[in-house]
């Protein structure tokens, strides 16, 4: 088995792709180790110490590292424990993942929500997957939409940057009744 790696915009997230499935659909955040007691793959990568945060996506796995951590000290220890979880077999979830990961939203500004859901999926996630991440709809509230960011996205230096520039722009062109985007805190 050969797992590729790839840096992302954050510095302290690299991105590994194990040349197969992950998750079937869907993502699993794990932005501490609780929870990971329902991955074998999530728990084994936290067992690497300076390890801080775990997320899937159907292909790849990224890994943040604590702060004052080399990659070059974590690395191969992140490497052995994905190669040694596909070769055991286990599934890398116990139960199903999120599988939008996007926040139910009911109420007079459904139809607006149904579009801002649509273009983070067609224009935004895969584009962000693509960096190791994933960035989900929170909520929205009088013109402002809130978004999750997970794996890479979460704690990048160029975030802020991506949802002002990037996002923002993005839903206020297609969408007039969006006149701001702003990140949520990190769930735990």
């Amino acid at each position: 088995m050969f797992i590729q790696t790839e840096s992302t915009p954050n510095p302290a997230t690299l991105k590994f792709l194990p040349g197969q499935a992950v998750l079937e659909a869907g993502t699993a955040d794990f932005p501490s180790s609780e929870g990971a007691e329902h991955s074998p793959l999530a728990s084994r990568i936290f067992a690497v110490e300076g390890v801080r945060a775990v997320f899937f996506g159907t292909d790849f796995v990224t890994v943040t590292k604590e702060d004052g951590v080399e990659w070059d000290h974590i690395k191969p220890a992140i490497l052995g424990a994905i190669m040694e979880h596909f070769q055991s077999g286990q599934p890398a979830m116990i139960g199903e993942a999120e599988a939008g990961g996007h926040a139910d939203h009911d109420g007079p500004d459904a139809d607006i929500v149904r579009q801002i859901k649509q273009l983070l999926d067609t224009r935004v996630r895969p584009a962000v997957a693509q960096d190791g991440g994933d960035i989900t709809f929170h909520g929205f509230d009088r013109g402002v939409v809130y978004l999750h960011m997970q794996g890479a996205c979460a704690g990048c230096p160029s975030s802020t940057l991506t949802l002002k520039m990037g996002i923002e722009n993005l839903l206020r062109h297609y969408i007039p009744e969006v006149t701001e985007v702003r990140p949520v805190a990190e769930q735990v």
